[in-house]
């Protein structure tokens, strides 16, 4: 069974045991957070994707940690003119663990 769940603005697929990097959520690691679900399918049945299915539906997670991302180079270049400014950035992000998936009730 999977989902695409909605986490800090981006959608996911995940499965039961994966493991992804998300937005930095404000929780402890170790704490138990709820994705919001969009779809649920991959059970033999028809996927739920209707507003009163996802409402029964559930997707659990725990938080594994809190990590930095990749660092980006920035440049910025005006030629002719002795201009050029480097800049770098790296977001914070939280890695969870997907640890259930209930569909909920038709």
């Amino acid at each position: 069974m999977y989902a695409i769940v909605k986490a800090g603005g981006k959608q996911y697929r995940v499965e039961k045991g994966d493991t992804l990097l998300v937005d930095r959520m404000s929780e402890d690691e170790g704490a138990k957070v709820t994705l919001e679900p969009l779809l649920v399918a991959g059970d033999g049945k028809d996927p739920a994707f209707a507003a009163d299915a996802l409402g029964k539906a559930k997707v659990e997670a725990v938080v594994r940690g809190h990590e930095r991302g990749k660092k980006i180079h920035v440049l910025k270049f005006k030629p002719k003119r002795g201009y050029k400014k480097r800049m770098g950035a790296r977001a914070d992000l939280t890695r969870l663990e997907i640890s259930n998936i209930t569909r909920g009730g038709r």
